[in-house]
């Protein structure tokens, strides 16, 4: 059976990746719109409602607009912003998260993308909080480490036409501590307030690395940071695209340092966990343009048309 699939706001940089993936599945028609009718609402409304999936990659504002010019029921979609994240007529697309979050994609007819940081976060830690370790009162922290590429055009713009000397260092943003992916981090987490959380972005393309600091003193159950490993690692241990390392620090590094884009280009996310009896650092190793956009909303349209849920994706 064919699809007809339309990506609306195909010129941004997750839906030129998602066209990128589009292209290697069979059984798809790519609809595309006139550079010229993108703005048109008309043209828009006719793409939107003769698709059988569409890929919504655009501001909150605007995929809230293209929701609504859907009139039919056969029309399902998979939305990039952050306007459905945390709206329970939603299903969250990280299948990985709990074992009947798959089924519940399936079944779906309209699937939110996660953010990307909220997905480095929310993979290692869930699992912990489901199982009682973490309390859901604990005062949690994160900062996340990523690419110019996750700031969209007018960033990599910045990044790519500029001399600016101060664009050769990392530079902290949201320090409001406001982060649009606050919502989703704590309630799919199961916390009880969101964590404190610090981005920052590097002076390079892509590839993110979400690290969070941990206190053993502070678990409801006793558990050593290789212990935590293994818990993770059996949590984990069926998923294609999530994996555990092993509990090794010294393997894990290149002279000592860790390497964050070794997962470019895949939709593969990676954790480490490192540290001794009295602190623990879990860290999620993933492409920002990968598992944290693209690949996530290609691996969610697999799973709602009944495809293999790697097709398309490496």
């Amino acid at each position: 059976m064919n699809y007809k699939v339309f990506v609306d706001g195909q010129e941004g940089t997750t839906g030129l990746k998602i066209h990128d993936s589009l292209s290697k599945i069979p059984n798809i028609e790519v609809l595309k719109i006139e550079a010229d009718k993108r703005k048109d609402y008309e043209a828009r409304e006719a793409l939107l409602n003769e698709a059988d999936v569409v890929f919504l990659c655009l501001p909150d504002a605007a995929s809230k607009e293209s929701v609504s010019m859907v009139r039919n029921k056969k029309t399902r979609i998979i939305d990039a912003s952050t306007a459905f994240r945390t709206n329970q007529e939603w299903i969250y697309g990280l299948p990985e998260l709990h074992k009947k979050q798959r089924e519940n994609i399936k079944q779906s007819s309209r699937v939110s993308v996660p953010g990307c940081h909220a997905t480095g976060f929310l993979l290692p830690i869930h699992p912990l909080v489901a199982e009682g370790i973490i309390p859901r009162d604990y005062p949690m922290s994160c900062y996340a480490l990523t690419g110019y590429s996750g700031g969209g055009k007018k960033l990599i713009a910045e990044y790519e036409n500029s001399n600016r000397e101060q664009l050769r260092a990392p530079r902290h943003y949201a320090l409001s501590l406001n982060h649009k992916h606050l919502p989703e981090m704590q309630l799919y987490s199961g916390l009880e307030s969101a964590p404190l959380f610090t981005p920052i972005v590097g002076n390079y393309y892509q590839g993110d690395a979400v690290s969070i600091p941990l206190f053993p003193r502070l678990f409801t159950k006793t558990m050593t940071a290789r212990e935590i490993r293994d818990l993770l690692a059996s949590y984990y241990q069926e998923e294609r695209f999530v994996q555990v390392a092993p509990f090794d620090s010294e393997a894990n590094l290149e002279d000592g340092f860790f390497n964050l884009m070794q997962r470019n280009h895949t939709n593969y996310l990676d954790i480490f966990v490192f540290g001794h009896q009295d602190q623990i650092l879990l860290v999620s190793r993933f492409d920002n343009l990968g598992k944290g956009a693209s690949g996530a909303a290609i691996q969610n349209m697999n799973l709602m048309l009944g495809f293999d849920e790697g097709t398309g994706l490496e």
